[in-house]
């Protein structure tokens, strides 16, 4: 039986973050990971280039039941506490937009990074380790917890959960850090895909699935929620910054609505193009403003295609509408498969918002997507790893 004082079942951003924290506090400290590396999310994120942060995040960027709950942590570790750390490392980086920060070369330096900050912290990481069970009460009282692995039994007196959420099980994603969690007593919120492709079906995909790979810029709009970016059409749905941000808000049977002239008055812009190109047909002038192809399916199914002249001043306010809040009508995601993030998870109510402690067993912790907060796309997913982690390490 091998002791601790703080084992930390997930090596991912919140996991290794956490031990980097409690390690420098003089903490002996094991992770323990299932996968056959540590960060595999970290290396896959931002197209291999790592979006670690960004400059704007608020809490205002975060879906929670309680959106109050991630405050503390996010004013405590700040992105500029963690890009003090990336410059320390010389790792270059540049914001690509709206304050995300992403490396210049890798995301392999980011991991480097944690596992080089984890060693001088005399951190000890245990990959290919998988758990069999969990108890507390049973050791020693300054070491309640016992963790059973296929490494052997080890003990401690805190425990950190940041075994990440449902997204990309193709990457050893799984639901453990919930049953973990009930089992504790904690109330575990439904789970859903976050930041994940929509689904079209029946004549809405039909009309569309051609067009696959067209893109274009947006506004997205559900449930009083607005993002604009690029849209991106795909051969079951649609993607996009734009859809993936909209996702994490709308659900089956919700109302969704595109605005595809995003900062124009579509009618200012409709009587404008009837002045100026009266003789011209409508998927013409839109096929100016828009992807051709996709112009054009517009005006085959949403729009009635005419000279500019001949239109009335009713039948343009009627398009105009349509083009400022064009009706997309989805049927669902692609799921946890592409989702980069879950929605839901461990009830705040059942944990501190400054330490990530349980308020039901002492010296267990909660950290990371295995929580109810969920950022927006950009960055605001790993700050949130970051902030949680380095609030359970200052205390765990």
């Amino acid at each position: 039986m091998q002791h601790y004082d703080v084992i930390i079942i997930g090596g991912g951003a919140a996991g290794l973050m956490c031990a980097i924290t409690a390690g420098q506090r003089g903490r002996r400290v094991l992770v323990v990971d299932h996968a056959n590396r540590v960060g595999k999310k970290i290396l896959m994120s931002g197209g291999g280039r790592c979006n670690f942060t960004n400059t704007g995040t608020t809490p205002a960027n975060y879906l929670s039941a309680n959106r109050h709950f991630c405050k503390s942590a996010l004013a405590r570790y700040t992105p500029w506490h963690f890009i003090e750390m990336v410059e320390r490392h010389r790792i270059a980086y540049h914001e690509k937009e709206l304050g995300q920060l992403f490396c210049d070369e890798s995301s392999k330096l980011i991991v480097k990074m944690l596992l080089d900050e984890c060693a001088a912290a005399g951190v000890r990481i245990e990959t290919g380790c998988s758990i069999e069970r969990v108890l507390h009460g049973e050791g020693t009282a300054d070491a309640p917890f016992r963790v059973h692995t296929t490494r052997g039994v080890f003990v401690a007196g805190s425990l950190v959960v940041a075994s990440g959420g449902l997204s990309i099980p193709s990457m050893g994603a799984s639901g453990f850090g919930y049953e973990l969690a009930r089992q504790f007593g904690h109330e575990v919120l439904p789970t859903r895909a976050g930041l994940v492709p929509l689904t079209l079906s029946g004549k809405h995909q039909e009309r569309l699935a051609d067009l696959s790979g067209v893109a274009l810029p947006v506004t997205a709009t559900s449930n009083g929620q607005s993002f604009s970016n690029f849209m991106l059409v795909t051969h079951r749905g649609v993607s996009g910054p734009a859809i993936l941000q909209i996702s994490s808000y709308w659900q089956p049977g919700d109302d969704l609505r595109i605005d595809l002239l995003p900062g124009q008055d579509a009618l200012d812009t409709l009587q404008g193009w009837q002045h100026e190109r009266p003789a011209a047909e409508l998927k013409t002038v839109l096929g100016d403003t828009l992807p051709k192809r996709f112009a054009q399916r517009l005006c085959e199914h949403w729009l009635p295609n005419r000279p500019m002249k001949q239109y009335n001043l009713p039948e343009l306010r009627h398009m105009a509408e349509v083009l400022q809040a064009w009706p997309l009508v989805a049927s669902g995601t692609e799921g946890y498969r592409t989702a980069e993030v879950t929605l839901g998870g461990v009830n705040t109510d059942g944990l501190s918002s400054t330490t990530m402690q349980s308020r039901h067993v002492a010296g267990l912790y909660f950290i990371g997507e295995v929580v109810d907060v969920t950022g927006w796309l950009g960055g605001y997913n790993f700050q949130w790893a970051w902030a949680s982690g380095h609030a359970a390490g200052e205390v765990a």
